[in-house]
């Protein structure tokens, strides 16, 4: 027996009998020998984790384009603060932990430069629209290791794919994923609008102040311990009424007083006119994307898709570069 198989056997002695287990997987598009050390989930999260598209969150935008601090999240930070929640969860409850790491470092690969002010116009230029998680997921299906994907395994691209609130993913470790995204986001962001004074902790409705705690820290434990409680031995996950409330409440107060903030956002528009004019510019001059873009337009995909797949997995930086490059003379760069 091997070790893979011996870890796989543990799980059906420790896990709930809602986890999603490693072995009873809906499996992989592509069939492959399995690895003799690891269950299938954590092959998967040890794949995103070395993929080109997880290096690049890094410089890619959360909230604040472009910040001048060393604090501000990223794209990538956002990721880990996600999967720290996602695991505690899981392990509280007995579920698969590796396939909850694994649907939280994938599930925003496919977002675009300068955050979703990027994501807006890249869905207003490309014909078939644009939806960072249907992006992750195409990434992880298609794009990554040049057109051949990382063939991962059906339960980490559903959760993946419906990890945005107007889904529903088919395992508790998604839905999981699905609320640590929320509370990860809601209170780093308000972390970050109190850094560059925005907002400060008092601005921050009483009522939710009231129910969730008085910091960010506070928050995060009433929030973690809520679902963890409200969820023990049940087949779903899920918090209780009030804090539930709560917490949607604050993020459509963190939407109306931060994610539309002039200040927060008063460089999107520079962001979004500049990726519409590189959209533009290679769909006039597809011969200057990358030899996997063009070697995809001529095995049949549609142009604006493969500009839109380029652009989208660009950082915020390397867009701009690209941007200097084509339309501003070199005499007038400093």
């Amino acid at each position: 027996m091997s070790i893979r198989e011996e870890m796989e056997m543990r799980e059906h002695t420790l896990l709930s009998r809602y986890a999603a287990f490693s072995n009873e997987s809906r499996g992989r598009d592509r069939p492959e020998e399995q690895c003799d050390i690891r269950p299938v989930y954590q092959r998967d999260r040890d794949r995103i984790l070395h993929s080109r598209a997880f290096r690049r969150l890094k410089n890619k935008t959360q909230v604040f384009l472009t910040p001048k601090g060393d604090h501000y999240r990223t794209r990538m930070s956002h990721t880990l603060e996600v999967s720290q929640n996602a695991r505690t969860i899981a392990k509280a409850l007995r579920l698969n932990e590796d396939l909850a790491e694994a649907i939280a470092l994938g599930h925003d690969l496919g977002h675009a430069p300068f955050g979703h002010a990027g994501e807006y116009m890249l869905n207003s230029l490309c014909e078939g629209g644009f939806r960072h998680n249907m992006q992750s997921v195409r990434i992880v299906e298609k794009l990554e290791k040049h057109g051949k994907g990382l063939n991962l395994t059906w339960e980490v691209r559903d959760g993946i794919l419906n990890h945005q609130m107007s889904s529903m993913p088919a395992t508790l470790e998604g839905k999981i994923v699905r609320l640590s995204d929320k509370i990860a986001y809601i209170n780093h962001d308000v972390d970050d609008a109190v850094r560059a004074k925005i907002l400060c902790e008092e601005d921050i409705p009483v009522e939710y102040r009231e129910v969730l705690g008085n910091s960010v820290r506070m928050r995060l434990n009433t929030l973690i311990h809520n679902i963890v409680t409200n969820s023990m031995d049940r087949d779903d996950i899920r918090m209780s009424p009030e804090v539930e409330h709560a917490m949607k409440g604050l993020r459509q107060y963190m939407f109306k007083n931060l994610y539309h903030n002039a200040i927060a956002k008063s460089e999107e528009k520079k962001a979004k006119e500049m990726l519409e004019r590189l959209f533009r510019y290679y769909m006039k001059q597809p011969q200057q994307m990358p030899v996997q873009y063009t070697d995809m337009i001529a095995a049949g995909e549609k142009q604006d898709r493969a500009v839109c797949d380029y652009i989208a997995g660009m950082t915020d930086q390397y867009a701009i570069e690209k941007f200097n490059e084509y339309f501003i003379p070199l005499q007038w760069q400093v």
